[in-house]
């Protein structure tokens, strides 16, 4: 998250850059990104919120579904997807079994090995999110 509200201004940047040997025009575009990033995930953030969901309970959701050759994945390849701890990663999972989201179970070839998969609510609840979420992705890139 950037905290920063209001950007420093174009003379005050030159005269960091200067100091630093950095382009201010680079300096300035990426305070410009973090600020408007920043603006992006917390609107993200309260849309997820408002469907019961986090960002990365979504984000579980949207990387078992796009599997395109079955309809689970191991919680360690879901790790691998997410920049997330382990840890972070097994309460996310146990938090949308509990919410009815996913079913784990023991893989049927490995009894060791679990799958995840997306229940009808899963499913059901993905597709109610996606429509709002594409909205404010294509609406924040309108911006310009």
């Amino acid at each position: 998250m950037f905290f920063l509200k209001d950007l420093p201004s174009q003379q005050m940047v030159g005269t960091y850059a200067e100091a630093y040997g950095a382009d201010p025009a680079h300096i300035s575009g990426a305070l410009l990104m973090m600020r408007r990033a920043s603006l992006l995930i917390r609107s993200l953030e309260a849309f997820f919120a408002a469907q019961g969901l986090s960002q990365l309970r979504f984000l579980v959701l949207i990387v078992i579904d796009r599997e395109p050759d079955r309809d689970w994945l191991s919680p360690n390849e879901i790790a691998e997807r997410i920049d997330v701890s382990k840890p972070v990663m097994t309460r996310t999972l146990q938090s949308l079994q509990k919410d009815g989201l996913i079913t784990i179970s023991a893989s049927p070839s490995d009894g060791r090995s679990k799958k995840a998969k997306l229940t009808a609510e899963g499913r059901h609840r993905l597709k109610e999110t996606l429509p709002g979420y594409f909205k404010i992705l294509s609406q924040e890139m309108s911006k310009g």
